[in-house]
């Protein structure tokens, strides 16, 4: 089997694992005892954890443990144990990429733990009232007071810590409007949430704000700061390379523009469906819930909006 199917399957599981319970509150709805964290090594002191949900990003040191990301709620007794196994201890800061609940479901048991919290200004601001995610049908209630990030920024906000410059930048409109990209600058690695999913279309969540120019943005920016050193943990999927998120962009290029024709033209948006202006790339992209209709969809809306 091959890398590009190895990648399709498992995007496609965790696809199915966003879908079901992608911003939380769907717990219960979910099995997680047989969820296993896969730890992998990305630099010095820095790893990708992988379960159900985003990415993590672990970074362990003299100065403590940061995390990116948090996954869902039952799983951080089996996170925390994968970050003791990696030589971290207690978190001390937790930075969120965004606000959906595969990626801060477990907030709030690291914010009583005693984790900082931090994040784009947006990412509170969603989180502290009623969301819907109109893609997905599904209605999110607040979170938590100790869920909530109590350090928030507007533009960009920077760590040295465990020896490294971290640098968190917020891209706008992208997969949401509050999402930031986590670069560790010494390190040559980026943590890009959900505004890259590492083999298959992004999803585009218009009822928060987000919007394919700026995914496209959020793809450039990165590429424009990495060499071939380079690597970058996605928002979900293995581990990737700048040659990995050129081939998305690429793709989310061509995609937009052929989208952005056919509105041209007048059609509707059941019309430029029906015109399967992505049919050429569903079949290695279209894997998960977010396949080629579905994304068509979301670009379209975003590109009327």
């Amino acid at each position: 089997m091959g890398r590009k199917s190895v990648r399709t399957i498992r995007f496609g599981w965790l696809g199915v694992v966003a879908a079901v319970g992608y911003a939380g509150g769907a717990f219960g709805q979910q099995d997680f005892s047989s969820v296993q964290i896969e730890t992998v090594p990305v630099a010095d002191g820095l790893y990708m954890l992988v379960g159900a949900g985003g990415n993590i990003a672990l970074s362990t040191g003299d100065d403590g443990t940061v995390i990116v990301d948090t996954q869902f709620a039952p799983l951080t007794e089996k996170i925390s144990a994968a970050i003791r196994a990696a030589g971290g201890g207690d978190v001390a800061f937790v930075i969120n990429t965004h606000w959906h609940g595969d990626h801060t479901g477990g907030n709030e048991n690291f914010g009583n733990a005693g984790a900082a919290i931090i994040a784009h200004n947006n990412v509170r601001v969603r989180m502290s009232s009623q969301q819907t995610i109109a893609a997905l049908n599904q209605t999110v209630p607040p979170s938590p007071a100790a869920a909530l990030p109590v350090l928030t920024f507007p533009d960009r906000a920077t760590f040295h810590w465990n020896g490294n410059t971290v640098n968190v930048f917020h891209v706008p409109s992208a997969h949401t409007d509050g999402d930031s990209i986590v670069h560790f600058t010494n390190l040559n690695v980026f943590h890009m949430g959900d505004t890259f999913f590492n083999g298959g279309y992004p999803f585009i969540d218009v009822s928060s704000g987000g919007s394919i120019d700026g995914v496209i943005a959020a793809a450039e920016a990165v590429l424009a700061r990495s060499d071939s050193g380079t690597k970058i943990i996605p928002g979900h999927g293995p581990l990737a390379t700048p040659d990995d998120l050129r081939s998305f962009l690429d793709v989310v290029r061509a995609a937009r523009e052929r989208i952005q024709s056919l509105i041209d033209q007048g059609r509707s948006e059941d019309e430029v469906v029906a015109a399967r202006p992505t049919a050429e790339w569903d079949a290695q992209w279209g894997g998960g819930f977010m396949n080629g209709e579905t994304f068509t969809r979301l670009a379209y809306q975003s590109l009327r909006r």
